[in-house]
C-alpha cells in the first residue's frame, strides 16, 4: 500500500522526582520489551522542564513521529504535558499498573497521576489519545500502543493530504458538496480545478510512450481484456497517467494524495469513457478517487486507508433488498431482520481484489441517457463490475455541515455471501439495527449517500480517529435497547 505515511512509534517515560526514577525507567522498558520491534524506547526519564526538552529533541532525532508519554509513578504534570506543546505527532498518554513491585517503596500511583496529567493537558488545550483504561502492566500497554498505531497513521496522513478535486461537481447534485473551510481546520490542503484542466492535462497524454505497458497491465487484470471493451483500454491507460503525472507534478509540499473528480455526464462525451476502473485501480493503491467530486468521501476513504492498511471503496448507500431475495437467500441463515440489510453500490468503482468474478463492463444507467440508440456501449464503457466479497466491512464517514462543523459516524456490519443479481460495484450489506441508523443517523443529520468501506472491523480506531481531530458528535448504530434522541419512544 502506498501514499500512506511509515509509522515510528517512540515511548517516553516519566517521573515525579519524590518518586523512584528507577522505578519508571524499568516498567518503560517492560513495556517496550513486551512490545518488540518497532518501538523507540527514549533513554531519558522526564522528570524536569529541561528533561522533557531532551527527551523530545531525541525522539524526534531517532525519527519518532507517533509518541507515547508513560507515567511509570505518579509523573510530574508539567513537563509531562509540555511533551504535547513540542512534540509535533499524534500522541498517546497511558500509565503504569501496580503490582511489579510492593506497595511501600515500590508503589508508582500512576493510577492517581493520569488525572492529574489529564487536567493539565486540558489546560494546555491539547487532544491526545488515552485509552480505555489507561492503567496497565507491560503486555496491556504495549498493545494499547499497537492500537494506537493506525490511529496515529490516519492523523499524521491529514496532516500531509492534499485533495485534488476537478469539478463543479454534477447539477443537481448538492448531496455530496460541503463547505471545504473544515478541511483547512484539519490541515488538509485542497487544491481544486475545473474538469477542463484534467481535459486538457488528458489530451496533452496523447501517444504517450507509457500507454501500452499500461494497457498490458490493465487487460492482466481487467478480467475480459482481451473482449469487446480491450478498444477502451488505451483511453483508460492514457486517463490513469494523466492523474499520476498531475499527483506527481502537482503535491507541492503535501506527502499524500487523494482525488475528487467529475465523473458524468460531460465527462464520457469529452473524454470518451467512465472513469470507474481507473479510480479503482488507484485507490487499490491507496491513493482514494471519490466519485461527483465527493471531496469528503475522498477524505473518509483515505482515513479508511490509513486505519487498515489496505484497499476502500466509497459507495452509495443504495437500494433496499427484495422481500423475495431476503426470504429465499437471507431469513434464517444469518440473525438479521430484512430491515437490516440494504444494498451498497457504485458504478465500478471499486477495486478488483475485492470483487468476485471482477470484469470490465459498461455504466448502464448512463448508457440510458447518452447513448440509448447504440447496440453496443462505447463511451459508457469503463466499469469495474462484480458482487463485493463477502466479510466484515465497517461504514464510515466525516463529513461537514453547512456551518462548518465536523461530524461522523461509524457503523460495523458485514457484505453477505449472496448473488446480488444486479449490476456495478455491489453488495448486500447487513449492519445491526440498520433500519433505525438509517432515520435517525443518516436521514436525521442530513447526511449524503455515499458512505466509505473499510473491509474489517475498525469502528474502534476510526471513533478514536474522530475523537482526536475534535469531532463531537460521532455517530454509531445504537442497540435497540439505546434510543436516538430523534427516536419516537411510543412504537
Amino acid at each position: 500500500m502506498t501514499n500512506i505515511p511509515e509509522l515510528k512509534l517512540g515511548i517516553i517515560s516519566v517521573s515525579r522526582s519524590c518518586f523512584p526514577i528507577t522505578l519508571s525507567e524499568k516498567r518503560r522498558s517492560n513495556v517496550a520489551r513486551a512490545f518488540g520491534e518497532g518501538l523507540y524506547e527514549c533513554p531519558i526519564c522526564v522528570e524536569n522542564e529541561v528533561d522533557a526538552r531532551k527527551a523530545v529533541d531525541d525522539v524526534v532525532a531517532h525519527g519518532v513521529n507517533a509518541l507515547c508519554v508513560f507515567l511509570g509513578n505518579f509523573g510530574p504534570e508539567t513537563p509531562e504535558t509540555m511533551i504535547a506543546d513540542w512534540f509535533d505527532g499524534p500522541i498517546m498518554y497511558t500509565s503504569a499498573a501496580e503490582g511489579d513491585g510492593d506497595l511501600h517503596d515500590g508503589r508508582g500511583d500512576a493510577y492517581c497521576g493520569m488525572l492529574n496529567a489529564s487536567y493539565n493537558l486540558g489546560l494546555r488545550g491539547k487532544r491526545v489519545y488515552i485509552p480505555d483504561y489507561p492503567c496497565a502492566t507491560a503486555e496491556e500497554a504495549a498493545q494499547q500502543i499497537r492500537e494506537f498505531a493506525p490511529i496515529a497513521t490516519a492523523l499524521i496522513g491529514l496532516k500531509g493530504l492534499k485533495i485534488f478535486a476537478f469539478g463543479p461537481r454534477p447539477n443537481d447534485f448538492l448531496a455530496c458538496n460541503a463547505p471545504i473551510k473544515a478541511l483547512y481546520d484539519l490541515g488538509v490542503a485542497v487544491e481544486e480545478h475545473s474538469e477542463l484542466d484534467l481535459l486538457v492535462a488528458y489530451n496533452k497524454h496523447k501517444d504517450d510512450p507509457r500507454i501500452p505497458a499500461k494497457m498490458a497491465e490493465m487487460a492482466a487484470e481487467a478480467g475480459n481484456g482481451e473482449s469487446k471493451f480491450a478498444g477502451i483500454l488505451p483511453r483508460l491507460a492514457q486517463y490513469e497517467l494523466t492523474l499520476e503525472d498531475w499527483m506527481a507534478e502537482h503535491l507541492g509540499t503535501s506527502k499524500y494524495a487523494a482525488f475528487a473528480n467529475k465523473c458524468w455526464p460531460a465527462f464520457q462525451t469529452e473524454f470518451g469513457f467512465v472513469p470507474c476502473y481507473v479510480n479503482s485501480r488507484l485507490t487499490g493503491r491507496g491513493i482514494p478517487v471519490s466519485c461527483e467530486v465527493d471531496i469528503y468521501g475522498a477524505l473518509s476513504e483515505y482515513i479508511g486507508i490509513c486505519v487498515s492498511g489496505s484497499a476502500v471503496t466509497l459507495l452509495d448507500i443504495n437500494n433496499s433488498v427484495p422481500a423475495s431475495m431476503y426470504e429465499e437467500s437471507i431469513a434464517g441463515k444469518v440473525p438479521y431482520r430484512h430491515r437490516e440489510t440494504f444494498m451498497g453500490f457504485h458504478c465500478g468503482n471499486t477495486c478488483p481484489s475485492l470483487l468476485r468474478n471482477p470484469h470490465m463492463g459498461y455504466q448502464l444507467i448512463m448508457k440510458r441517457d447518452l447513448e440509448p440508440d447504440l447496440p453496443e456501449p462505447d463511451i459508457t464503457r469503463g466499469t469495474m463490475e462484480g458482487d463485493i466479497k463477502a466479510g466484515d466491512i465497517t461504514f464510515f464517514r466525516l463529513q461537514s455541515t453547512a456551518s462548518t462543523q465536523l461530524r461522523a459516524y461509524v457503523a460495523q456490519g458485514e457484505v453477505l455471501d449472496v448473488p446480488t443479481q444486479s449490476f456495478g460495484s455491489i453488495g448486500i450489506f447487513a449492519i445491526p439495527q440498520m433500519d433505525r441508523f438509517y432515520r435517525h443517523v443518516l436521514i436525521e443529520k442530513q447526511y449524503p449517500h455515499h458512505g466509505a468501506v473499510a473491509f474489517g472491523h475498525y469502528g474502534k480506531a476510526l471513533f478514536e480517529v474522530f475523537k482526536y481531530l475534535g469531532v463531537t458528535d460521532i455517530a454509531y448504530n445504537q442497540p435497540a435497547s439505546l434510543p436516538y434522541p430523534t427516536e419516537n419512544p411510543f412504537h
